[in-house]
């Protein structure tokens, strides 16, 4: 459904201490391997143990990993040995100007960062699928000055995705519960949200 829709890349959600989305990672092993190409497929994963990150790889076969938690730095040149051709895409929790300093820090040791509305300083972390919006300000000068792409994520919908495009000119998108009724996808909001991302990549004439 998504991929008809438009999606370029399919998130698969592995074991997470909260948010919507969940599956086994037998089952997430199984949609990988159906995925055509280029479609991406991106494991999330909450784990902050290199080891079992590259287990949950293995097992799951997909081609990219999202780590929604933070690592050590030295950690990244693991993955990265263990795990040849795989992209890792690490997310950024935006809860203020701390947060960019944090995604400077990451940039060099990614293929990838991803702007999200979490936070794993809660007794419960929170590791994306709030539904909630952060300051794209913040967003918008991680984008212009990080050299890596950088996806945006978190209380993305069908309504305000347009002027999230224009405000924070991001790489690519993330959604999850914008999209979503009664914890399932939605063809109708799939749709909607599908075209206001191609009104939003249409040029703005000015009088």
């Amino acid at each position: 459904m998504a991929i008809r829709a438009g999606a370029s890349a399919i998130g698969l959600v592995s074991a997470m201490p909260s948010g919507p989305g969940v599956i086994p990672k037998e089952r997430i092993a199984e949609i990988a391997a159906r995925i055509p190409p280029p479609i991406a497929t991106f494991l999330l994963t909450s784990s902050q143990d290199p080891r079992e990150i590259i287990e949950q790889q293995r097992r799951c076969r997909t081609n990219t990993i999202q780590i929604c938690d933070r690592l050590e730095r030295k950690d990244y040149a693991v993955l990265r040995h263990a795990l040849p051709g795989i992209g890792i895409v690490q997310v950024i929790h935006v809860t203020g100007p701390s947060s960019v300093e944090e995604a400077f820090t990451i940039a060099p040791y990614v293929d990838a960062i991803l702007l999200d509305s979490g936070n794993q300083s809660l007794p419960v972390k929170e590791l994306g699928g709030t539904g909630r919006l952060h300051d794209w300000n913040l967003s918008r000068a991680i984008c212009e000055n990080v050299r890596v792409p950088v996806f945006l994520a978190g209380g993305l919908r069908p309504e305000n995705v347009e002027k999230a495009i224009r405000q924070v000119n991001p790489f690519g998108l993330d959604v999850c519960s914008g999209v979503r009724t009664d914890g399932a996808l939605d063809p109708a909001k799939l749709t909607a949200f599908f075209d206001a991302v191609r009104q939003a990549a249409e040029p703005v004439f000015l009088p």
